[in-house]
């Protein structure tokens, strides 16, 4: 017991006084994840709509694969990444093996299918006549589009939240593709495993406060926008 007491007194005074690694650490981590839920978000959102209010063929199978992709552990998706980048893959010549991009192509891999079929089952709940009213008024399909979306916005911000969740926290993949190189492409989670693995649970446990911290923060201002959106109603 006082061992823990004293690595999470350790923990905060890291956090306190800006430790150049540890803070480090927390920037990569956030600058790859938000670029990768950036690139992501967008391509899935619209993905999921064409899934929820168009008909074609395979469009079925298309949900069942979204679906099952979801399970798909981090540390397959961060095999195929490797496997693509390494030198012998067919995008060995790009050179992004152990960068902070090959981390985010990663993470975009992970997180679109739990983004496309979240958004999908969102798109589907809401109101189909927000859509055909729309059109009926004379707007754009694009503008029809933008206004479902307005109509399932806590849903698919709901989904967002968690494919970043999903990505910042994931080990295998970051580990994987990205080497966890100090000041380059160490984030949270694997900076987590190698203290741990040394037996130095400070600086993991002042990680371990962020993610908690910033977990926090997200799901306290996603009820807050909900119960603002549901006050407005």
């Amino acid at each position: 017991m006082n061992e823990l007491h004293q690595a999470a007194l350790e923990a905060l005074h890291l956090l306190i006084s800006g430790d150049r690694n540890l803070w480090s650490i927390i920037a990569v981590s956030f600058s790859v994840s938000l670029r990768a839920i950036g690139i992501a978000a967008p391509v899935a959102v619209v993905a999921a709509f064409i899934l929820a209010y168009t008909d074609f063929p395979g469009r079925r199978s298309l949900v069942l694969a979204a679906n099952t992709l979801m399970a798909v552990p981090a540390v397959v998706v961060g095999l195929t990444v490797y496997l693509m980048l390494s030198r012998a893959g067919p995008a060995g010549d790009l050179r992004l093996l152990f960068t902070q991009t090959a981390m985010v192509i990663g993470q975009i891999v992970l997180c679109l299918p739990l983004l496309v079929a979240m958004a999908h089952a969102a798109l589907q709940a809401s109101d189909r006549r927000a859509w055909e009213t729309a059109l009926t008024l004379g707007a754009s399909p694009i503008r029809a589009m933008l206004t479902v979306m307005h109509e399932a916005r806590f849903g698919l911000l709901a989904a967002v939240i968690a494919a970043f969740g999903r990505v910042i926290a994931e080990v295998g993949c970051s580990m994987m593709v990205g080497g966890n190189i100090l000041y380059h492409t160490r984030n949270i989670p694997t900076a987590i495993a190698l203290e741990t693995s040394r037996g130095a649970f400070a600086q993991g446990i002042a990680l371990g406060l962020v993610l908690l911290g910033f977990a926090l923060f997200l799901n306290t201002a996603l009820g807050l926008a909900q119960g603002s959106g549901a006050a407005r109603q």
